[in-house]
Formats: structure tokens, C-alpha cells, sequence
């Protein structure tokens, strides 16, 4: 990678700085991006994932930390906008993946300025090990037992699902609902558990056979293939895999009536907002609803830990949601500029406090 790879983007973003470090044992390229200290320290997950190339890994980290200023702000939690993203070349063994983790913590120890969690590619094990050597880690306890932030998340967004299954249908119960979630994973497959038990009709996909076959077994769910996951009738789709996955081309193929998941910037533009609008279709903005997890971490490490207490204000992601879609219906426009509305004013707000 030279400088005149990454040095454009960097320039052209609205963001405050980006961090770039090279791990040398592990060919791993780092990238820390800070996209807004407004509200206070740039905090957001550790992603850890194989790029098609540099740039796309840059940015990755330059959206999604764009993405986690908006996620706090709107959840009027006072944490600056940031994200990391591990660029491994290859899949790591056990002892590579470790050292990574420990060198990756030296270096927000070092920093002070970030802290982070786990995210698409890292979990409470790797989390565990960056606490050794920095005290930047939200989820991990004085004694170093490491939280599973994915059942959080996936509460959040079975609330704020049931806020558009009113808003759309007018019963919030997912009950008799066929509901298509793509990703089962550390968020999708709780979410999946979490609408069985309320009597969903579950859809599931992901790229691993052995993980959907067993999940379908586990809550009587269905399997379907990966070349039909958008053409599928179903009621909600719920992307709880990668962004970027909604676009001209998959939106003219779905075929649901509502897209709600936890899978971090679902929309390839912005533009793809008034394509879903126009093919009549709710869509709850991601940053929103699958705010769950790092709202619960940001409460533990201000000394939330009873977990009524807990799961009461992950559920309020739900009247959230329900505040953004009735304003976009009144306003006449998307739930995503609904959404970017009511983070402007309470990012107006903060700054008016100071």
C-alpha cells in the first residue's frame, strides 16, 4: 500500500483522523478511524474481516465510524463517533490471532483516544485479550469476564421490528409473520431464537449450510438458498450479515414489505433510501435499531449492570423507531432523513449544552 492509496480518501472524508498501523507478523493492516468527538471519545467495534483491497478496508472504517456518531447521537448517549477494522490478508490460527489482539491493544493503550468492542469478525474472546494490554475495551469486566454484546444487539432490533411491523400492519406482533434474516451469526441467530419464541415464521440464510440447517432445526425455521435471499415473499427481511448490500439492482428484487437488521450501513448510497421508499417498502435505518449492544456497553461502563434495568432501555430502541417512522410519514419523506433530522438536532443540541 502507498500513500497514494489511502491519502485521497482520508482527505476527502469529513472525519477528524485516521489511525494506520501495519502488523508485520500477521500482515494485517489497521485502520482507526475518528469520525466526531463532539459529543465526547470516538468509541466503536473492532471489525476484523479479508478486504477485496486497502481501500475498501479504509473504507469500511471511515463509514461505519461516520455511521457510530450518528448511532450515539441518536440514542443521545454521550460517545464520539469511531470504528477500527482489522484488514487481515488471510484466516489467522488461534496464536496468530491472539498476538494480533495483544498488539492491537498496546496500540489503544498508547493512543488513550478510542475505545472499542466487538463487531462483525471479533467476539468476547478476542476482547478479553486487547484487556490485557489496554484499558480502551467496553464490555469486559475489572475481573476480565468478557459480555456477548449479540443478544443485545438482537433485542434492540426485535424491538424496533415490531415498531414496523405496527407502523406497517398495525399489530406489533410478530406472530404468523414471515420473517427472512440473512446472517446468522453472533446477532442473527439470537434475533432468529428471540421471533421463534414470539411465533415467527423464520427464513433463514447464511453462507455457512451447517450453521442454517441447525438453527432451522433448533426454532422449526426454513432454509433459504443464498441465490434467493432477496427474492423470497416474506414479510421483513432482516440483513444481519455485511453492508452495502442494498442497491438499484437487489432492491428492485426484493419482494417484503419491511427491511429491519442489525448488519451495519445496509444501503450502498443514499439514494437506495427513496429507491425502498418508492417501491413501497419501510425501511428502519440500521444505525438506529442496531444500537442495542453498544448502548448496553455504554451503560455497564457507567455502572449499569441489572439487567431489567438493562434490557428497559435497550427496548425504548423501539419508540425510537416509532418516533422516526411517524415524522417520515408526516414529513413526507424517508425514515433514513427522518432519522439523520433527529441526530442533527440532538447533535445541535449538545452543542448548545457546551
Amino acid at each position: 500500500m502507498s500513500r497514494d492509496d489511502i491519502l485521497p480518501l482520508i482527505a476527502a472524508w469529513d472525519g477528524e483522523g485516521v489511525v494506520v498501523r501495519y502488523d508485520k507478523p500477521t500482515d494485517t493492516w489497521i485502520f482507526i478511524a475518528f469520525h466526531s468527538s463532539r459529543l465526547g471519545r470516538p468509541t466503536g467495534g473492532t471489525r476484523l474481516r479479508v478486504y477485496p483491497d486497502l481501500r475498501a478496508a479504509l473504507r469500511d472504517a471511515m463509514r461505519l465510524a461516520e455511521g457510530m456518531t450518528s448511532k450515539w447521537a441518536g440514542l443521545g448517549v454521550r460517545y464520539g463517533g469511531g470504528k477500527a477494522v482489522l484488514a487481515i490478508r488471510r484466516p489467522l490460527d488461534a496464536a496468530d490471532r491472539r498476538g494480533l489482539m495483544l498488539r492491537y491493544g498496546e496500540l489503544l493503550e498508547t493512543l488513550g483516544a478510542f475505545y472499542t468492542g466487538a463487531d462483525l469478525g471479533t467476539g468476547p474472546d478476542d476482547m478479553v485479550h486487547m484487556a490485557r494490554r489496554t484499558r480502551c475495551i467496553l464490555g469486559v469486566d475489572s475481573a476480565g469476564h468478557a459480555t456477548d454484546p449479540g443478544p443485545y444487539t438482537a433485542r434492540g432490533v426485535a424491538a424496533g421490528l415490531r415498531s414496523a411491523l405496527r407502523h406497517r400492519f398495525g399489530d406489533a406482533s410478530p406472530a404468523g409473520r414471515r420473517i427472512l434474516i440473512q446472517g446468522l451469526g453472533g446477532v442473527g441467530a439470537p434475533l432468529a431464537r428471540r421471533l421463534a419464541a414470539e411465533g415467527a415464521e423464520l427464513l433463514l440464510c447464511d453462507l455457512e449450510s451447517a450453521k442454517a440447517e441447525a438453527l432451522a432445526v433448533e426454532t422449526d425455521g426454513r432454509i433459504v438458498p443464498v441465490d434467493r435471499v432477496y427474492t423470497e415473499p416474506c414479510d421483513v427481511f432482516a440483513p444481519c450479515a455485511i453492508g452495502g448490500i442494498l442497491d438499484r439492482r437487489t432492491i428492485a428484487m426484493l419482494a417484503c414489505q419491511i427491511v429491519v437488521g442489525s448488519a451495519n450501513n445496509q444501503l450502498d448510497g443514499e439514494d437506495d433510501a427513496d429507491r425502498l421508499r418508492k417501491w413501497g417498502i419501510l425501511y428502519v435505518p440500521d444505525y438506529i435499531v442496531n444500537a442495542g449492544g453498544a448502548l448496553t456497553f455504554s451503560l455497564m461502563a457507567d455502572g449499569v449492570r441489572d439487567e431489567d434495568e438493562l434490557a428497559g432501555r435497550v427496548d425504548a430502541i423501539g419508540s425510537a423507531v416509532a418516533d422516526i417512522l411517524a415524522e417520515a410519514d408526516v414529513a413526507g419523506t424517508t425514515p433514513l432523513v427522518a432519522a439523520r433530522r433527529r441526530v442533527d438536532r440532538l447533535l445541535a443540541r449538545s452543542a448548545d449544552e457546551d
